[in-house]
C-alpha cells in the first residue's frame, strides 16, 4: 500500500519556484517524491527551487536520499519536526534550509 503524498506547485513572492509536498514520505512512495523532484529542477530552469516540507509528517532514509540527490539545485522550507532530521543527517550542510 502506498503512502498518501501530494504535491503543489506556486511561486514565492520573490519569484523562486515552491514544490509543496504533503503527507508522508517512506519507501512507498520515495520513487513518486524522487520523480517530483527531479522534474520542479527542470521546471525551475535555473530558478531558484524551494522544496516545501512543512505539511511532511514522516520523512524516512529513502526520502532523504531523494532530498540529497538533488541538493545542489534545491533549498527547503521546514517546521520543527523535520529541522533536527535534516541536521542530523547533514542535509543542512549541502542546502539552505528555511524553518517556517
Amino acid at each position: 500500500m502506498t503512502t498518501e503524498l501530494t504535491f503543489t506547485t506556486g511561486s514565492a513572492s520573490d519569484g523562486a519556484v515552491v514544490l509543496t509536498a504533503a503527507g508522508e514520505i517512506d519507501m512507498s512512495n520515495a520513487d513518486a517524491f524522487a520523480d517530483a523532484l527531479v522534474a520542479a529542477v527542470a521546471d525551475a530552469g535555473g530558478a531558484r527551487l524551494i522544496i516545501d516540507i512543512t505539511e511532511i509528517h514522516y520523512l524516512d532514509s529513502a526520502g532523504l536520499a531523494a532530498l540529497f540527490a538533488q541538493a545542489d539545485h534545491i533549498e527547503l522550507r521546514t517546521g520543527p519536526l523535520l529541522a533536527p532530521l535534516l541536521e542530523v543527517s547533514g542535509l543542512t550542510d549541502l542546502t539552505t534550509v528555511h524553518r517556517a
